[in-house]
């Protein structure tokens, strides 16, 4: 093929007249275009680093300085008091730029001016940290701004006035401070109150104030001692412990989900879709790495640590056999593509030029054209991913770390992200309710074998021009994803467009290097019959195939001995394992999504209120209704105002929320004093709410000591019994429009549905939910079918009732109509 032969840079032949060098100037070109990308990215990072560095100053800032001091000399004004004649009569003499008295003068002058300069940035930086650790203003209430808040939100405002790169407030964002043992263990033993009867709350006061006295003070020195050290006190051992550490599937369990646009439809045609989209993606990429994107402000003024985009592409969770790792590379100029069992290599640059969106259509449109069958072993690949992750890992060491499997497996790893362009066409039908759930189950986990789950994300390609993605947990958490998912959606329908007829604008280049299909070993698995050491000569696979039929899980082959490398088809009944393994999880999940179309934000705000608490609010009261007794319920919510702040727990189920809901069913209460009571609930859950955003929850911090016991050894029956609460009710909201690509007033169909997780216990349930604009929410809600107590329908029924319950409690539904 006149592609591949492009991709050689020169070719070379022995003959008897000597050696025959034969030259490929358009792959000469290629190579020469590369090297000056990656040396104008080089670039761009030292200067990025340069007034990253400074900020708030600049270089202009600087100049200013030298000016102002180079001037003052010739008005015969010292404004250094005599610093610049001390440091010109500490210059070396002799020969060279100091031999004159002027240059020695002008160079002591801008010695001075530098040192001036620098002392200046330090003093702001640290006048910036100080002030961010302020976080009065998130507990005034709205209208009630206090005098020293406005003080410091222009203080904030003239510090940060200069137009800053992504990381520039990095090194001013305070760090996460650790709260007292004891206002922590007076939050927790709270926060269990409403759960426990008066016997279980006494033992549990009991055993932590015991905690608390005999315990806890040691602990709680180590990690103070690590939060002087470390940047973050929590993150590296939330990072490591919570995901890289579990050994669990990440299918179902750990990866989550994110929607389209799911009212409107730019194109039907996939490859299209799809190469709008991609190059999209890499839009954001190079703002990314030329730190273009406007740092994520709260409220406009607060800066949100944006270190978790730094792992956005290029990144892969590579499987150990007791702790993961993330790899991410500085680039990389290709994706990995799976389609119909097949995996193919795209690469995304011509030379140095990232090519566009029509050419980028034409690779993915040959892909779905190219008719050849997966190779033996091939199509169900993808589920090592989905497996266990010990299993994953031995399979990797003993079959994919040689040879031409790790030559595809590098491919993969070292993509910039993952594509599945799959068969099937879902999509959100208004008319037809289960449309939007089988959507929603398609993108959690697919067939369990067209996802690379250890990537960073999947985007997912559906033959209906519908799109989605599928995301790993460990790098980042979902507002990181949806600002990339934000920008992406806007540039393809408001930027980038299509032409009348559905494809991308613009001329394919019919001369690029087609896509690579990549080429795997994995033989085919020896006949029963044979005799030649299949499975009725290997107890090993027998005890594996057993396990198959009988159970689909890990168990039996956890307690199995490392694969033997020199059985190599023993591959494929690892990945058949895995494939079982994941789709059991996957049938479990009962996923429900629905649109609630009564109302939306706007009218939550007339019952004087935040939309999130009272949405929470309404989920408690759904799950009493469906549960007949209340749960331990997670909220996550970010720490991104500290640095290299990623969650914390808000625990929802309070004492106020709890009497507002009995007092609901009850049904014998006057509104007033219903109404007085959601207030008193409301009130309570915003307040916790920011007290975890504000470092002082209470879930990273028992965490962490729980940590330090196991390293130190000291038992802690509390801590261990904290641990393994279950968090029956798990909750979050899905972040949006964190940029400002379009109008949603003037585009109100321009919405995305959000995503959803599976649940995190075996009988409870998954929310995730989108207050989507002015009147509308998304939900999203995941159950196990295994489970006789749970029903994710049901579930979703009973969240409709109470919002309208509560909804018409304040008279707000029919004030609107």
């Amino acid at each position: 093929m006149a592609e591949a032969h492009q991709a050689v840079a020169f070719q070379f032949t022995v003959t008897p007249d000597g050696v025959d060098f034969r030259l490929s100037r358009e792959a000469l070109k290629h190579i020469y275009l590369s090297g000056i990308n990656s040396w104008k990215k080089r670039l761009i990072r030292i200067k990025n680093g340069i007034l990253r560095g400074v900020y708030p100053g600049s270089p202009t800032s600087w100049l200013v300085v030298v000016m102002a001091t180079v001037g003052s000399s010739y008005c015969k004004v010292d404004i250094s008091m005599g610093l610049v004649c001390y440091i010109q009569r500490c210059l070396p003499e002799g020969c060279g730029p100091y031999q004159t008295p002027q240059t020695r003068e002008l160079l002591s002058m801008v010695v001075f001016s530098t040192g001036v300069w620098m002392t200046g940035i330090f003093f702001f930086r640290q006048t910036l940290k100080l002030l961010l650790s302020y976080h009065g203003w998130m507990f005034e209430m709205h209208g009630q701004t206090s005098h020293f808040t406005k003080v410091w939100a222009i203080c904030v405002r003239l510090l940060s006035s200069r137009r800053p790169m992504l990381y520039s407030f990095q090194t001013s964002l305070p760090k996460l401070p650790v709260p007292s043992v004891p206002a922590t263990i007076q939050r927790y033993l709270e926060s269990v109150r409403p759960l426990l009867d008066d016997a279980e709350y006494y033992r549990m006061e009991t055993l932590a104030k015991d905690f608390q006295e005999k315990t806890a003070p040691r602990l709680q020195k180590y990690l103070v001692l690590k939060s002087w050290w470390a940047t973050n006190y929590v993150s590296d051992w939330w990072e490591e412990y919570v995901y890289l550490r579990s050994r669990a599937p990440l299918v179902v369990n750990s990866n989550y989900y994110v929607m389209d646009f799911v009212l409107i439809q730019n194109t039907n045609i996939q490859a299209a879709r799809l190469g709008n989209i991609v190059h999209a993606m890499i839009l954001y990429r190079r703002k990314l790495d030329r730190e273009e994107i406007k740092p994520v402000m709260a409220q406009g003024i607060v800066p949100m640590c944006s270190y978790q985009m730094e792992r956005m592409f290029n990144t892969t969770r590579i499987p150990g056999k007791e702790s993961d790792l993330l790899q991410h590379l500085s680039d990389s100029r290709h994706v990995a593509v799976y389609h119909k069992g097949r995996f193919f290599k795209v690469w995304l640059y011509e030379g140095s030029q990232l090519l566009k969106p029509c050419d980028l259509e034409m690779q993915f449109q040959k892909i779905l054209d190219d008719p050849s069958p997966p190779q033996p072993g091939e199509e169900k690949l993808a589920a090592l991913t989905a497996g266990g992750r010990t299993e994953w890992a031995q399979a990797r060491q003993a079959f994919f770390s040689s040879g031409k499997n790790k030559a595809a497996l590098d491919a993969i790893e070292r993509a910039a992200f993952f594509v599945a362009l799959d068969e099937e066409s879902p999509h959100y039908d208004p008319e037809d309710e289960a449309s939007l759930s089988l959507y929603g189950k398609a993108l959690l986990h697919g067939n369990c074998y067209n996802r690379w789950f250890d990537k960073s994300f999947t985007i997912i390609a559906f033959k209906n021009g519908q799109l989605g993605l599928n995301t790993e947990h460990a790098w980042a958490d979902a507002p990181i994803i949806g600002h990339l998912w934000e920008f992406v959606l806007g540039t393809d329908t408001f930027h980038l467009g299509y032409t009348e007829t559905g494809h991308c604008l613009g001329k394919p280049n019919p001369m690029l290097m087609a896509p690579q299909r990549l080429h795997w070993d994995i033989p085919e698995q020896p006949s029963v019959a044979s005799g030649d050491g299949g499975p009725s000569g290997c107890p090993l696979c027998l005890k594996m195939l057993k396990a198959h039929r009988d159970l689909p899980s890990l168990t039996a082959w956890r307690a199995l001995p490392p694969a033997d490398p020199s059985i190599s088809w023993q591959c494929r009944a690892i990945i058949e394992s895995s494939y079982q393994v994941a789709k059991a999880l996957a049938d479990d999940v009962e996923l429900y999504c629905f649109q609630f179309l009564p109302f939306g934000k706007g009218l939550i705000k007339k019952c004087r209120t935040s939309p999130d608490a009272f949405v929470q609010i309404a989920l408690q009261l759904a799950h009493f209704r469906d549960r007949g007794k209340f749960c331990l319920t997670y909220e996550a919510s970010m720490t991104r105002m500290f640095r290299e702040g990623r969650t914390e727990t808000v625990r929802s189920c309070t004492s106020e929320s709890t009497a507002f809901v009995q007092a609901m069913v009850e049904g014998s209460h006057m509104k007033a004093d219903l109404q007085d009571l959601f207030r008193k609930a409301s009130k309570k859950h915003q307040n916790m709410y920011r007290l975890a955003m504000t470092g002082c929850g209470i879930d990273r911090h028992l965490f962490c000591l729980y940590l330090v016991s196991k390293y130190l050894g000291v038992s802690s029956p509390f801590l261990a019994e904290v641990l393994s609460e279950p968090w029956r009710l798990s909750t979050s909201q899905t972040a949006q429009f964190q940029i400002r690509m379009f109008d949603p007033d003037k585009y109100p169909k321009h919405l995305g549905a959000g995503g959803g997780f599976g649940p995190v216990a075996d009988d409870g349930y998954g929310v995730s939910y989108m207050i989507a604009g002015e009147n509308t929410i998304f939900f999203h809600i995941s159950s196990k079918f295994s489970s006789s107590e749970t029903n994710a329908q049901r579930f979703g029924n009973h969240i409709r009732q109470a919002l309208l319950d509560i909804a018409d409690l304040f008279q707000v539904l029919q004030a609107d109509s």
